[in-house]
């Protein structure tokens, strides 16, 4: 399917679903603690996210049976919330998308039970480094190999590894479409950014090497070395000289918008 530029209509109604989808990250920490089942999450995620006016959209996507994503340790992405508590060290990814007034806000931050070890806190930080670091590049000229070219080797310039089957994706009125994002490669290479595109940016950084492993269920993604792995992810507006982030929280250290001057 061709890119799609976005109108200034379609912009607010982004604004809208980021801002939601970022609110739903902000309300559930405090109820992330040992002992509580990622069940239980998925639960109050979902009521929220309904009591908003909105849908979950991972929630029968493909038959994806419940509304968020979470994923624990060696879970790359797309884990699926069940009964099992929590408990102290855990590291967990929770993914978000919600669909109000018809357009998407996807966005996912790591999570940590109790208290981290040192690689997972160090995982965590570099991950989430990247990911800013490709955010703070972005304006419109520029092609998608620049700043996955840029996740890449700060990923790697710590020994960690990016995972190469699963990308960020463009997203509008449809949960997943062009461009694909990769989040390695090579500049100068890839799809050139333009004003008016939204897409997300997901790195998934392995501790160990990149392979991963997909369980039966169909969804829940692991890396197969066992390994820990870590993620974030924000939704993103391509702008006339730079970039909005949609789905950004208030405790970030990163603008909301961005711009370069000489864009």
């Amino acid at each position: 399917m061709p890119i799609t530029i976005k109108t200034a209509d379609e912009i607010e109604k982004m604004r809208a679903a980021g801002k939601l989808a970022a609110s739903v990250l902000e309300m559930i920490e405090p109820h992330i603690q040992a002992g509580v089942t990622t069940a239980e999450l998925d639960k109050i995620c979902h009521d929220y996210i309904i009591a908003a006016g909105a849908y979950p959209a991972p929630l029968n996507y493909h038959g994806f049976p419940k509304s968020i994503c979470t994923s624990l340790n060696h879970v790359v992405c797309h884990g699926i919330p069940n009964e099992k508590p929590l408990k102290n060290g855990d590291i967990m990814n929770v993914d978000v998308t919600v669909k109000l007034d018809g357009y998407h806000g996807d966005t996912s931050k790591m999570f940590v039970v109790g208290q981290p070890s040192i690689l997972a806190e160090r995982l965590i930080r570099v991950t989430q480094e990247s990911l800013y670091q490709a955010i703070k590049m972005l304006k419109p000229g520029i092609r998608t190999g620049d700043f996955a070219a840029v996740i890449q080797q700060h990923a790697e310039s710590h020994g960690y590894s990016i995972v190469r089957e699963y990308c960020g994706h463009g997203i509008g009125a449809v949960f997943h479409e062009d461009p694909q994002i990769l989040h390695y490669g090579t500049p100068g290479t890839g799809d050139i950014l333009e004003a008016g595109m939204c897409f997300t940016i997901e790195p998934m950084v392995n501790a160990g090497k990149r392979h991963t492993k997909l369980m039966r269920d169909g969804w829940t993604v692991l890396t197969k070395d066992r390994n820990l792995s870590a993620q974030w992810e924000h939704t993103l507006l391509i702008t006339e000289d730079g970039v909005e982030v949609l789905t950004l929280r208030d405790e970030e250290d990163l603008p909301r918008v961005i711009r370069h001057l000489d864009a």
